[in-house]
Order: C-alpha cells, then structure tokens, then sequence
C-alpha cells in the first residue's frame, strides 16, 4: 500500500480551526487500512446530499431492533441487494433465471432514482429499491483499489451490491460485533461523514481485548478484509461538534456508509455464521451488522 501523508484541520466543538496534524494512510492490523481525508468536502457534501434523496420512503432511517430484542441507537437504512432476498429481480439484472443457473452479477445504472419517479410501475420502484446506486458501487470499487492498491486481487474482483447507512446522533453508540450477513470474505468499505467517531478494531475471537481505538473524521475510508474481515468492530463513541457545517448535515451527527459484497455461493462464511448463532444468547451490545 502507498503511504499517503494527508494534513487534517481538527476543529474545536463547532468553532473554527484550531491546528493542523499530519496524518498518513496506513494498515492499522493485516488487511485493516485506514485512509485520512480521502474524499474532499465537495465529494463528501454532495454524498450527503444523496444519501439524504436515497433515505427515503420505504427506505427511511430508522432504529432497528436487534435479534435480543434491543432497539439500536443507531438510526439505519439498507440500499442495494438485501441479505434476506439477495437475489431478487431488480431492473439492473431483471433475470433470475432458474434454468439459467447463477443469476448475473448486478451491475450499476445511471438514473435510478429517475427510472421510478418518470412513470415507473410500482413493481419497478421496489425494484430500484435492490439495486445498489452507481456512486457508491464506484466508491466501493475505488475504495478498494486506495487500500490495496490497483494491482491487488480484490481491485479487480469486488463487486459491490449492497450499503449499509447508519447515522449516528451525539450519543448513538454501536456495540462490538461481526459483519456476518455477506456470503464471502470480500473486504467492506467504510466512509464516514460529519462527525468524527471513536472506531473500536478488535480480534476476530471475541468482543474483548485485544482491540485499539482508531479516530475516524469526515472524509475517511477504512477498509478491512483479509485477516481482518471477521474481527469485532464497533464504535464506543461520537465526538458531537467535530464536523463541518457545510456539508449540510442539518443536526450534525455522523453518516457511516458500509459498502458490502453480497454475492451468494463464495467460500468463508459457513464458520462465521456457526460463532452467530452460538453467540446469540450473550450479544448484549452487538448488532448483527
């Protein structure tokens, strides 16, 4: 991976500048890579602008409720393919062909918003409602190759097909927890906007130590695949005040977009989801995404 020096301007609780500290894109454990300031303000005020178009209707933020009968303080939306129906007909890849075998592979298409609000059926709005946005299928893809770099495997061979939106309030919290709902060991990709966040990277044993703390500002790509796909993760806590106004987050807060491949059929999962279930009884303060 290249090593990329970025200069972060740390803000005092919604005040002005205060100084500048130099960070550098690095690999944080084996597969684990955070890189600082990777989208610009525009690119981040345009993705909350879009995320705010996405989240609505059936696709609304909400607080969900855990298997254990907990309700997230997290608020959430799911854009893309689902894990319950992962290969449901969408305009993109209307075939799902039983004779044909394998179902395509989704791809992105431009306008997709526009396909339901221009005289769609409404069986073509729930279909646009499984098809993952073409910007954040490219954000994914180029989240990737920043990590890994261009000539890594996974540059070329990450799909992605589903996003997991979560936006954090000042005392929303996520608690230690797997992303096991994905099929196969294909990284996830995860941009955070507004405020800055306490990011908790852990073992891939259990919710305890060892794990270190890693800040995540606006504008920050994390990656983690590799060794680290199955490793406990959650973020213990917000830093309310730290984001910048201009991006149009109206309450402040954090936006978090995890970009998934959702691909049935891969190796890898099959252990992981055994440790879901014998882990149900005691997931207090884990999500199951």
């Amino acid at each position: 991976m290249e090593r990329v020096s970025r200069v972060s301007r740390l803000r005092g609780p919604g005040g002005p500048e205060l100084f500048d500290l130099p960070r550098e894109a690095r690999e944080v454990a084996p597969g684990a890579v955070h890189v600082p300031d990777w989208l610009s303000t525009q690119e981040q005020a345009e993705l909350v602008a879009q995320c705010r178009g996405w989240s609505r209707g059936d696709h609304r933020m909400r607080h969900y409720t855990t298997s254990t009968g907990g309700v997230m303080s997290v608020q959430s939306t799911v854009l893309g393919r689902t894990w319950e129906l992962p290969w449901a007909p969408t305009i993109s890849s209307p075939e799902r062909g039983a004779a044909a075998g394998e179902p395509k592979s989704p791809r992105p298409a431009s306008g997709d918003r526009r396909a339901a609000a221009e005289g769609s059926t409404p069986d073509d709005e729930a279909a646009v409602g499984q098809r993952l946005p073409e910007a954040l299928w490219h954000l994914g893809r180029r989240g990737v190759a920043a990590a890994y770099g261009e000539e890594a495997p996974e540059a070329s061979s990450f799909e992605p097909t589903t996003a997991l939106v979560n936006y954090y309030d000042a005392s929303a919290r996520m608690g230690q927890h797997q992303d096991l709902d994905e099929a196969g060991p294909e990284p996830i990709v995860s941009l955070s906007l507004g405020d800055s966040c306490i990011f908790r990277l852990g073992n891939t044993e259990s919710r305890g130590r060892p794990y270190q703390d890693i800040v995540l500002r606006s504008g920050d790509l994390f990656v983690f695949g590799r060794q680290s796909r199955w490793a406990f993760h959650g973020v213990p806590a917000i830093r309310p005040g730290t984001g910048d106004p201009a991006l149009g987050l109206r309450h402040g807060g954090r936006l978090n977009i995890t970009i998934r491949s959702n691909v049935p059929g891969k190796p890898g999962r099959g252990p992981q989801v055994q440790r879901k279930r014998a882990m149900a009884a005691d997931a207090t303060g884990g999500d199951r995404r």
